[in-house]
């Protein structure tokens, strides 16, 4: 099984860049992040045409999850809440059985700038986050925490670390965070497979960097220890960065041994 993540930063805009990955790559699963539509305004029709069933969360601007599935499998709502906070009204996070696997599609907050209420928000937002992660990891079931996490865990992780000292993405306290919830007893799909390489998921539109590599490590796939072991293989689409009209992102996979 083959399941892809792809903050798609407009999936209006760029449905046709959507399409022609989905047609040529055909992973089972597909994680969206940064849908910018409202519920009503989600492309079904066209998704549906290149074989996916879907489950969406819009809202207008900025923030939106989705999970698409090939339409062999069965797809269920689970929640679209991340508990903690009922006054937060952002769409966020997505929670949906497909067959026995719960994906859990987020879009954490980028939290920029630091400091300020946007950083603070953030680090709100991942405390929740965890307490939601340790309660998903006492049901003993398949579950993949997958998405735009806005966090550059390590060094290994972006281009020139230097430059990101005081960015909301790199700050300490941010990836003291992500490493605490780690420590949960997640597996990080792209580190456990490449403990020592540099691999980027998002290149910035300016300056040149998806020419230079200049890229940042900000898409991930969390394992609880059901599944982790059924880990084969991972990696990221990095071509479809340089398609005409495509995502500052590149679709990022796993591929998972049937159990």
């Amino acid at each position: 099984m083959k399941i892809a993540t792809y903050n798609i930063n407009g999936v209006n805009g760029r449905l046709s860049v959507l399409v022609r990955w989905l047609k040529e790559t055909r992973p089972d699963i597909v994680c969206l992040q940064e849908l910018k539509a409202p519920n009503g305004k989600f492309p079904t029709q066209a998704i549906s045409k290149a074989g996916y069933n879907s489950i969406w969360h819009g809202q207008k601007s900025w923030n939106g999850v989705a999970v698409l599935a090939l339409k062999k499998y069965d797809i269920k709502e689970v929640g679209r809440i991340l508990p903690g906070d009922e006054e937060d009204s952002q769409s966020r996070y997505l929670e949906v059985m497909v067959n026995t696997i719960l994906i859990a599609c987020l879009y954490l907050p980028n939290g920029n700038p630091y400091p300020g209420p946007k950083f603070d928000y953030k680090l709100a937002w991942i405390k929740r986050l965890s307490a939601r992660a340790k309660i998903l990891l006492k049901f003993k079931i398949p579950v993949i925490l997958v998405g735009d996490f806005n966090v550059m865990p390590t060094e290994l992780d972006v281009y020139k670390p230097e430059k990101y000292v005081n960015n909301a993405l790199f700050r300490k306290e941010v990836r003291g965070a992500f490493k605490l919830l780690i420590k949960q007893g997640w597996t990080d799909a792209i580190r456990k497979l490449y403990p020592e390489e540099k691999i980027y998921t998002f290149w910035d539109y300016l300056r040149n960097a998806y020419a230079r590599d200049a890229g940042l490590r900000l898409d991930h796939f969390l394992l609880s220890p059901v599944i982790a072991p059924q880990l084969l293989s991972a990696g990221v689409d990095k071509k479809v960065r340089g398609w005409e009209k495509s995502s500052d992102h590149a679709p990022v996979w796993i591929e998972l041994k049937d159990k």
